[in-house]
């Protein structure tokens, strides 16, 4: 059940399958260990809020190349922290999913589902079956654990610090790379891949710091799409703003460390979707030029559209061109790969056997279907933010925090063309879908001395939406006063 390894995801075998590899002795620190156990007590007795933060610290900061074997069975430290998780789910007797499950649930759950079935069925071996077992726990249980534990917007402020002093720490020890050439962190811990990234890796003469994620480009795209979520905390939190403007320096400070293409986009990405707050209530033309103008080019261009992914880069020696190719290529072949996927990607070009590329990822190993389901999960993701954005007409700040959200999401959108998460990443992939769903359920209070009923607030507001067909629009329909920055809680 291990995840690949890093160093076997940066060897060149064309011919390497999905599942196998990993180590075949456990690997660990006992420090390590040690350090997973107190989390995990943490986990299972403690308060909502000291789960959360061992969870996320232990989660974010443990390199997943710390791995206890069992048999024939891998549980890097992720996964036995969601062991601990999954007793606290069955010990508490509030519900997995606060508010019931929303479109985002489903969608996940849907994408692990097929991606685990379409695996077997592609493989066709016992082998498979383990490996895409192990790939569930590690899904299923950080994002229900996650969603469990992030209930209301005081967990999502909350999970926000925790955030922030992870990416100071790794900020810290990105900076500390790129001064002294050495990962002392990777070399110290000794875990399954300190000989590749105990030493900083180095590409056209330009250092790469790691930090303790898989991988330089996954380590800069952590600070990406986090950035925008504290530039949201700074606006909201007057009395917190000094934490938030750690938090932005230290995600700056890591995409410019990690010194990656894919880092420095997903990081202009969120930037991006910050500035167009000014532009929140003609979102809809915005999008629609875009999508005219990307039409437009495809028609004048010799190369299709999606030639542009090639000529774009903020590095040097960046890979553009390979993730031209695996765009190119996955859709050249689509006959092949969309009921199940397919093992035949590595013989389409040189070096395709490396899918650094999300969408493709899950496209060309699973088929149509999961892809589908992952794209869902944005499409909610926006419907939910952009509803909730509607019901606090009036509260600025609450509306620009829920905006931030959206900025973070579309960091992602960015970033998985350059990358799929293979490591720790995840882990914050899934807090963010968490806190959207958190936030989704917070409802302004009415100063009517007859309070509107919640229910007609939430259909209210997603009238509000639907008539501004999808915009991020401030909304009449809404005839109740809020009161800004008074909230409560509504189990929908």
């Amino acid at each position: 059940m291990s995840l690949i390894s890093t160093a076997l995801m940066m060897m060149p075998e064309p011919n390497k399958i999905r599942f196998g590899g990993g180590v075949s002795g456990s690997i660990f620190n006992p420090v390590v260990l040690a350090v997973v156990i107190v989390a995990g007590v943490l986990i299972c007795t403690g308060s909502r809020k000291r789960a959360l933060a061992a969870f996320l610290a232990a989660a974010i900061l443990i390199p997943t190349d710390q791995v206890l074997v069992i048999g024939a069975l891998h549980f890097p430290m992720l996964r036995l922290l969601i062991l601990f998780g999954i007793v606290r789910m069955v010990r508490d007797k509030s519900k997995v999913f606060s508010g019931g499950m929303n479109g985002i649930d489903k969608a996940a759950i849907l994408l692990g589902l097929f991606v685990a079935v379409n695996g077997v069925l592609l493989f066709k071996e016992s082998a498979a079956l383990i490996f895409q077992f192990g790939n569930l726990l590690t899904a299923f249980g950080s994002y229900f654990l996650l969603r469990h534990l992030v209930r209301d917007q005081n967990d999502v402020k909350w999970a926000l610090r925790v955030l922030m002093y992870a990416a100071v720490a790794v900020a810290a020890l990105m900076i500390s790379e790129q001064v002294t050439g050495r990962n002392v962190y990777y070399a110290a811990l000794g875990g399954a891949s300190a000989d590749v990234w105990g030493n900083v890796v180095v590409r056209e003469g330009h250092l790469r710091a790691t930090g303790c994620f898989g991988q330089p480009i996954l380590a800069g795209t952590f600070g990406g799409i986090l950035m925008p979520l504290f530039v949201g905390w700074w606006w909201k939190e007057r009395q917190e703003r000094k934490l938030a403007v750690l938090g932005i320096a230290a995600t700056t400070a890591i995409a410019l460390a990690a010194n990656s293409s894919t880092a420095l986009f997903a990081f202009l990405g969120g930037l991006v979707g910050l500035c167009f707050w000014p532009l929140r209530n003609r979102m809809r033309i915005v999008r629609w030029t875009i999508a005219m103008m990307l039409i437009g080019l495809h028609l004048v261009m010799k190369a299709p559209v999606w030639h542009l992914i090639s000529r774009v880069s903020l590095t040097q020696g960046s890979d553009s061109q390979h993730r031209y190719e695996l765009v190119n290529q996955c859709i050249l072949h689509f006959s092949s790969w969309w009921m199940i996927g397919t093992k035949d990607y590595p013989n389409w070009g040189w070096d395709l056997w490396d899918l650094g590329n999300q969408y493709v990822f899950i496209a060309d190993q699973s088929g149509l279907i999961p892809l589908l389901c992952f794209l869902a999960i944005f499409v909610f993701g926006f419907k939910y933010l952009g509803i909730t954005r509607v019901r606090f007409r009036g509260d600025r700040r609450q509306q620009f925090f829920v905006w931030a959200f959206g900025a973070s999401l579309l960091a992602n959108v960015v970033g998985f063309f350059g990358i799929s998460y293979f490591d720790q990443t995840i882990v914050v992939w899934y807090a963010i879908l968490a806190m959207i769903g958190a936030i989704y359920l917070q409802q302004p209070v009415a100063k009517t001395t007859k309070p509107q009923p919640a229910e007609a607030q939430v259909a209210a507001s997603e009238l509000a939406y639907a008539a501004g067909a999808g915009e991020l629009v401030d909304s009449d329909l809404l005839e109740t006063d809020f009161e800004p920055r008074e909230h409560r809680m509504y189990e929908i």
